[in-house]
Order: structure tokens, then sequence, then C-alpha cells
């Protein structure tokens, strides 16, 4: 009896301190810095679960007290977080591997809405991508903008945007850089900070000179000056 009664008290104990290392770790997951990403599958390694994010891109998981927190997708770069007692929650920013599968896997399983993608690809900051990985400008923008053609690409290339609704003979895209209509041959991949293109209705503020669709650079050192 007395045997029966000392394995209950330590049976006891072993599970309220295994309860004790069990803890909840809540956290946010966004894409291109703003939108939630959803269905996202997050996993505690030593703790064994496994949650997917919400509509708002939120979790909560349960993790033990020392603990590997991850995140694996095809379509976005895998993370894994280290979680310790003082780990209450985690918010990151995933990072997006385009291109055309991924596009689509994307939106299929949920992760970001149709929309949501289509804007963020055709607006693109340097939190998601490494620009530094061009030699130029140009290779930069027709490796990120798959519906974009370059030609001559030497300090003068010129850039053709598929779809825009421009009359009569074939011409290039405007180019603005830091707000100045201009060339940008002589701009550096590593200090761009995000690159837009637009077209159709959209460039209807550059009149004419906006009808074969517009590129606009901001560099790094345009928006420190706007600041």
């Amino acid at each position: 009896m007395k045997r029966s009664i000392i394995s209950l008290a330590f049976l006891l104990f072993w599970l309220t301190l295994s309860n004790g290392q069990a803890r909840m770790v809540h956290g946010r997951l966004t894409a291109f810095n703003t939108y939630p990403v959803l269905n996202m599958e997050v996993k505690s390694k030593k703790a064994g679960n496994s949650v997917l994010t919400d509509s708002s891109g939120w979790f909560s998981i349960e993790c033990m007290k020392k603990d590997v927190v991850l995140i694996r997708s095809k379509v976005f770069e895998s993370l894994t977080i280290r979680v310790n007692e003082d780990t209450d929650s985690i918010v990151r920013n995933l990072i997006f591997i385009d291109n055309r599968d991924n596009r689509q896997v994307a939106t299929g399983f949920g992760y970001m809405s149709q929309e949501n993608l289509a804007f963020a690809m055709n607006h693109l900051t340097r939190q998601n991508n490494d620009f530094c990985n061009y030699n130029n400008v140009f290779e930069l923008i027709e490796g990120k903008f798959p519906g974009v053609v370059v030609e001559s690409r030497g300090s003068g290339g010129a850039i053709y945007i598929r779809g825009s609704s421009s009359s009569g003979a074939r011409s290039s895209a405007l180019t603005v850089v830091d707000g100045v209509i201009g060339g940008i041959g002589w701009i550096s991949p590593c200090d761009v900070q995000s690159i837009d293109i637009i077209k159709d209705g959209m460039s209807a503020m550059y009149g004419s000179e906006g009808g074969n669709g517009v590129v606009i650079i901001e560099t790094i050192h345009g928006k420190a000056q706007s600041q």
C-alpha cells in the first residue's frame, strides 16, 4: 500500500513537472511585410504539435520550455526558430520564392489571395528580395517581372511591358526614378528600395508618355530624402 502511494505521488510529481515544461507560444506570419499568410503549417519539434495560421495569419502552438518552431513551405523560405523560457511570441515576415508555379501554389493553398499576391509582385521591395544578386537594373527588372521584356541592356536599355494599351508603333515604357522621369541604367541593383510596374489606367497620370506603361523605381537615397 505504501509503495502504491509513493508511486502515485511520483507520477503526480512527474505530470506536474511535464506540464510545467509545456507553454503556449503565439505568433503571426506575414508576407511582403504586409499581407497575412493563411493556412501555413507551424510545427513545434520537441512537443510534436502542429497548427495552421488563421485568416489573419495568427497562430498559437504548445511548445516545450526549450523547443524549436519549424515553418516549412515550398513557396516561402523555411524558418527555424528556437524557443526558450522567455519566448512568448513569434512574429515573422516570410520571404516568397517567386516563380510561376509558386504563384499558383500560394493562391491554390490559400496562403495569399490572388489580388494581394498580384499587387505584391507588381510592387517589389528590398525586404522580400535580394536585388544585389543581379548584375544591373535591367536584369533585375526582367528577372522579377515575367510580363516585362528588356532590350539593349546597356546604359540606355529599353523596357517593354506586355499588355500595355498603347496605340501606334511599339514603344518602350516610361521610367521614373525617385519621382523624376529619366534613364535607369546608372542605378545599381543594391541601391534599389522598391520597383513598381504600372500600366493602362494606373499610368494615366503620366499622360501620353505613360501609354506604354511606367516603371517606377525608388532608390534607398530617394527614400531617405522623402522621410
